[in-house]
């Protein structure tokens, strides 16, 4: 009997969540519109980039970024991005902000080509870039151009993202008011992703990079499909 109850919980809470989802995908797509945009950068690549703004324009709206390797998809000005429905986002949503989702320089569908945690350069001059200025540039085109901002914007990010929230600290934009780096990727050497304290993490390097690591030469919204491994070793 006690087996049958704890099933029976887990089953109503399961369609309690189900449940609660569903109308939170209603709630945001009955409160929110979606746009996309290739964000120009000072060199004259173009980063891909998703916006949900608000429909209510009775008072302006600060934007929270998130700009990411991992794919701001689904793409498609009518396909909302399911995360948004999750407990993290639909509080930031519900609190009017807009939302940006950014496919990083070289990743998914912006163009450019991708570094790995590419260095801070605190002395670029033209042109010369690095992530600090990708999102510097970022930032001044969505002040200027997303409809109902109120020039104040929030970057975020967990682990890969969280180092691209770094170095959107040091953008030195004056419209940047918050930055949340949450367990962010820093020194790949010193820290836990691929080396810990000096020694090469096989298993999670081989792992990440079977997908992560393949080369994208142009553009695109498909996955890589990683590299076939033969053996089960």
């Amino acid at each position: 009997m006690k087996k049958y109850f704890l099933l029976l919980i887990t089953t109503l809470f399961s369609l309690t969540n189900l449940w609660a989802q569903d109308a939170d995908s209603a709630w945001v797509r009955d409160n929110y519109y979606k746009i996309e945009k290739m964000v120009p950068m000072r060199d004259g690549i173009s980063l891909f980039t998703a916006f949900y703004i608000p429909k209510n324009n009775t008072e302006k709206h600060p934007i929270l970024l998130n700009r990411t390797p991992y794919s701001c998809r689904p793409y498609g000005e009518d396909n909302f991005n399911p995360r948004l429905y999750s407990t993290y986002w639909i509080n930031y949503l519900k609190e009017g902000y807009i939302i940006a989702i950014q496919d990083v320089r070289g990743r998914w569908m912006s163009e450019g080509d991708f570094v790995d945690v590419r260095p801070f350069n605190p002395n670029k001059k033209g042109k010369e870039i690095d992530e600090a200025s990708d999102t510097y540039d970022a930032i001044d085109w969505m002040i200027k151009n997303l409809p109902g901002n109120n020039q104040r914007v929030g970057v975020f990010g967990i682990s890969y993202p969280g180092f691209y929230s770094t170095m959107a600290a040091l953008s030195g934009h004056p419209a940047l008011k918050a930055v949340s780096p949450q367990a962010p990727v820093t020194d790949w050497f010193m820290g836990d992703d691929f080396h810990h304290n000096g020694a090469f993490f096989f298993l999670d390097g081989f792992n990440f990079y079977t997908g992560f690591g393949k080369p994208r030469p142009v553009p695109t919204q498909v996955a890589s499909p990683g590299f076939r491994i033969p053996t089960q070793d």
